[in-house]
């Protein structure tokens, strides 16, 4: 279909953007002073000048995503990076730049909910990127621990006298690469363990020595 387009230019698929852009130009100058003739030379033109402005918009529009599509991995790259950097927002702005969404996407918006603390919705991005790509075990062990800590949290808010809630923050300053090592299976839980027991050590020996 696309092909066709080109045909209206008078080119192929291979011509260059400048070479698409100069005869854009070239073609809607002709037509544009054509369509004010008389007769059937006017309503040639005319339609001529539709059909132009039709596959000039097609064929930028198929430049532009597959332009996209060979910038992906890139562009995945950049997510990661503003999410390590803590930059939330910018994370976001490049997600919602692309038109197709596939498993990765939905598993890096997962990433971006998650650190705005909107687990409920992190854990559906999940659901979606396994439901696209049930194979990958990334996917599938980060939304077993979310499950894991999301019900954690229900208990904990539903035991805690006080109604403080503190389970649903605990992680809310965290990084990129500790949201990546707990959700990945990591022994971020044993290392904050390590660091209490070594607290209270030091705690006791400070009282001792008074």
């Amino acid at each position: 279909m696309t092909d066709d387009f080109y045909k209206v230019f008078g080119l192929d698929n291979a011509a260059t953007d400048e070479e698409i852009e100069a005869r854009y130009k070239e073609l809607k100058a002709k037509y544009s002073e054509e369509r004010f003739s008389e007769g059937e030379t006017g309503n040639i033109a005319a339609k001529k000048l539709t059909e132009l402005e039709t596959a000039y918009e097609e064929i930028k529009s198929d430049r532009k995503e597959r332009s996209f599509k060979d910038g992906e991995n890139d562009y995945y790259a950049k997510i990661e990076e503003n999410i390590r950097k803590g930059d939330i927002s910018a994370a976001q702005n490049l997600l919602d730049e692309f038109n197709e969404r596939n498993a990765e996407w939905h598993y890096l918006q997962s990433v971006v909910f998650y650190k705005k603390k909107w687990h409920n919705e992190s854990k559906k991005q999940l659901e979606i990127a396994i439901e696209m790509d049930g194979n990958n075990e990334k996917y599938k062990t980060a939304y077993n621990k979310l499950n894991n800590q999301i019900n954690d949290e229900k208990s904990k808010n539903f035991t805690d006298k006080s109604g403080s809630g503190a389970g649903a923050n605990n992680y809310a300053n965290e990084n990129y690469e500790d949201y990546e090592d707990r959700q990945m299976g990591g022994d971020g839980c044993l290392n904050f363990c390590c660091e209490m027991a070594l607290c209270n050590m030091l705690l006791n020996c400070c009282c001792r020595c008074r």
